[in-house]
């Protein structure tokens, strides 16, 4: 269950990230709700996890899958430039959390 919770609080972080990318500088009510609802969902779902996952490993776990959907997103729909150098980063972060998982 703590992962299920960690890799949903992840989820919420990149839904949040896209919000306050669409609420301009928290300026459009829509996004700026969502950004914060989310953010906030995804923190308590952060401290679930946190209860039996080590510290370390939950918090990049988290940032890991937040940096990542978000880069995926920006390209996806945002029109953001995808490199090979870029594109090669991502792969390294998701390694990382994999790696991570299997050492916990």
């Amino acid at each position: 269950m703590p992962w299920i919770c960690l890799f949903i609080a992840g989820i919420f972080e990149i839904i949040w990230s896209f919000a306050m990318k669409q609420s301009h500088g928290f300026t459009k009510l829509a996004p700026s709700v969502v950004t914060i609802t989310t953010m906030m969902a995804s923190f308590w779902l952060l401290a679930i996890a946190m209860r039996t996952i080590p510290l370390g490993t939950a918090y990049i776990i988290w940032t890991g899958i937040g940096a990542v959907g978000a880069f995926v997103i920006g390209a996806l729909f945002l029109a953001e430039p995808l490199s090979t150098l870029r594109v090669i980063a991502a792969a390294l972060i998701v390694s990382g959390l994999v790696l991570m998982k299997i050492s916990s």
